[in-house]
């Protein structure tokens, strides 16, 4: 597992990813706890998210009538963070809708920030994605405690999270490109 020392020399290059565009490297499908499936393309909707994920019917976040979080639909993880956590390849896949090489920081992605994913476009939420307790498992102590050190969490080292604001769809190699930042 990865040290603290190996994350802190890292950080500098995980923040000097692109800021407004890049390639969209790889995509998730999660179908139920713990199931991964790494598809082409993926439909990304308003009213379910990702059709047949579990967002629709087991999310972490609810409403305060019990619906689903739709700040939550889909996540967009750095590719750098990834690749620098994601060493032992017999651990289970991060499961992040997206991975790219983007620069998730708050001050790069602001929430309300409008995001073009393939066909669809995508609004930043202002939800934290602190890294469950399942990151800490399968990449260690200092890789959760990494994304909430002190001055991180506006790096949003776990990536962003994003509510579908237009439906369509995403491919892998598409690129995910900022449209618009909030005044």
């Amino acid at each position: 597992m990865i040290t603290e020392a190996e994350l802190a020399e890292a950080l500098s290059d995980v923040l000097s990813a692109p800021k407004d565009r890049t390639q969209i490297d790889h995509l998730t499908f999660r179908p139920g706890y713990g199931q991964r499936e790494h598809p082409e393309k993926l439909t990304l909707t308003r009213d379910q998210g990702v059709p047949g994920e579990r967002w629709l019917t087991a999310p972490w976040l609810k409403l305060a009538d019990g619906s689903p979080d739709p700040d939550i639909q889909v996540s967009i993880l750095p590719l750098r963070v990834m690749e620098l956590v994601w060493r032992d390849r017999s651990q289970p896949h991060p499961g992040d809708t997206i991975v790219a090489d983007l620069d998730c920081s708050v001050a790069n992605l602001p929430p309300g920030t409008v995001l073009q994913a393939g066909t669809a476009r995508l609004r930043v939420s202002s939800v934290f994605n602190d890294a469950c307790v399942k990151w800490k498992v399968r990449y260690g102590t200092a890789a959760k405690d990494w994304i909430t050190a002190p001055g991180h969490p506006e790096l949003r080292l776990r990536g962003v999270l994003c509510s579908v604001m237009q439906d369509g769809e995403v491919k892998r190699g598409d690129d995910l490109a900022v449209v618009a930042r909030p005044d």
